[in-house]
């Protein structure tokens, strides 16, 4: 998840889409894969995702990500199995209705989380947070804060890169292939993990406060983010994708 969020340049037209343009589009496509009933839909909007991930350069990144979802999809499909019995059973404890909630759901929580990836990908957070504030409306703290967050996730995660490395050169062992085992070394790793996060965000808001973080208004950034024609026929299609998603 290091590199997963990271900014990818280029010159696509997505990449030049206003930011709340780029919001919107995984917006729909989250929006739309919540709505659709039918396998069709589902993989049709994950055909999508890839497809606008290709023509932004920035596939590795959703093929990263699904290489970490995949086994939660297992563990879903699973459970839903279990839960879900009605029909006729195909396989142990796996009956037909099973399978469909249990296909559909897997396939919502891929639909879900790529499209957010791609976005990131083709956007800058400076770009994501004063776009939101000028053209959306929303609070500069809020906006900082999101965006904020986000950019922690590789820093806590080089910093867990760091810890273990330590503990590897100290004689741990994390490449045991028993998942107890390694929860049980990777649970002390937590307390330094986090004594050094709270260090990071107390530097992080002191720095905030002394460049007038509370004095920030919508009119403070040099950078101005106008909607184009571009922009609103994104939006247009956007509004029809949500309705297809609706429809079927």
């Amino acid at each position: 998840m290091v590199s997963v969020i990271e900014y990818v340049p280029g010159e696509t037209l997505l990449h030049r889409l206003n930011p709340v343009t780029k919001l919107a589009i995984a917006a729909a496509i989250i929006v739309a894969t919540f709505c659709a009933q039918t396998y069709g839909m589902l993989v049709a909007l994950l055909a999508l995702t890839f497809a606008l991930a290709a023509y932004s350069h920035t596939t590795s990144k959703l093929v990263t990500l699904l290489k970490l979802l995949v086994p939660i999809a297992i563990v879903m499909l699973l459970l839903q199995c279990a839960f879900v019995r009605g029909g006729r059973t195909v396989l142990l404890w796996m009956t037909t209705e099973g399978l469909d909630s249990a296909g559909k759901a897997c396939l919502r929580l891929l639909g879900v989380a790529l499209p957010l990836v791609l976005m990131l990908s083709v956007t800058k957070l400076n770009d994501l947070a004063n776009a939101c504030v000028e053209v959306l409306h929303v609070p500069y703290r809020y906006a900082f804060t999101f965006t904020t967050a986000l950019r922690f996730v590789p820093v806590f995660g080089q910093q867990m890169n760091a810890i273990m490395e330590a503990q590897c050169a100290r004689g741990v062992e994390y490449d045991t292939k028993n998942p107890i085992r390694k929860l049980r070394l990777m649970l002390p790793l937590c307390v330094p993990l986090l004594v050094s996060s709270v260090g990071k965000t107390d530097a992080t808001a002191l720095a905030a406060e002394q460049r007038g973080f509370y004095l920030r208004t919508r009119a403070s950034s040099f950078k101005r983010y106008p909607m184009h024609g571009r922009d609103a026929a994104v939006l247009v299609a956007c509004v029809a994708l949500v309705v297809l998603g609706v429809l079927l």
